[in-house]
Formats: structure tokens, sequence, C-alpha cells
């Protein structure tokens, strides 16, 4: 399935509303640094986006150190920021706010 990489217009309206996520031209992509407790909530969350993203066929880089998980989602296929991106990091955010 052929992916898209959003226009401008397209990714500005997208990024309106995903307040915690800043878009990296220089990797193409949007990031977000997301903190925990301890290292067992960060893995447990890194474990339940796993899930979603295998699921989705789109898998995010991240990095983790501790408390601490930073994500950067962009469509290597697409040559930068497509909708899939915008879809997980709406997923993202479910799983962190408050219950």
């Amino acid at each position: 399935m052929q992916v898209s990489k959003l226009n401008d217009q397209a990714r500005a309206d997208a990024l309106a509303s995903l307040p915690e996520w800043t878009f990296d031209a220089q990797a193409g992509g949007i990031r977000r640094t997301v903190r925990f407790k301890d290292f067992a909530e960060a893995f447990g969350f890194m474990a339940r986006v796993a899930i979603v993203a295998e699921k989705a066929d789109h898998h995010p880089e991240w990095f983790n150190v501790y408390n601490r998980v930073e994500i950067l989602l962009t469509t290597h296929d697409a040559g930068g920021l497509s909708q899939r991106d915008i879809d997980l990091a709406r997923a993202i955010d479910a799983m962190t706010s408050p219950a």
C-alpha cells in the first residue's frame, strides 16, 4: 500500500491537534518525550505502544533511559510525515493521558 507524505498544510493541521509533539524537519517526522515514575512504567508504556504499532505495521524510532522515552514518528517509505504517523501519535497520546 502506497503511503503519501503530508503536505505542509495537512502537517500543520495535524500538529495543531497534537500539542505534545513537535515537528523535526531534519528527521522529517514528529517528536515527543514522555516521562514516567520509573523504568518499569516507561518499559510498560513501550510494550503497550509496541502492540499497537505492530498491529498498524508502523513502528516508532525511540530511545529509553530510565524513566524517559523519546519517540520519533516518520514514514520512511513516504519520505516524511504521513497520516500513519499522526494516527500512531494519537494512539500514543491516548496511552499517556490520565485515566
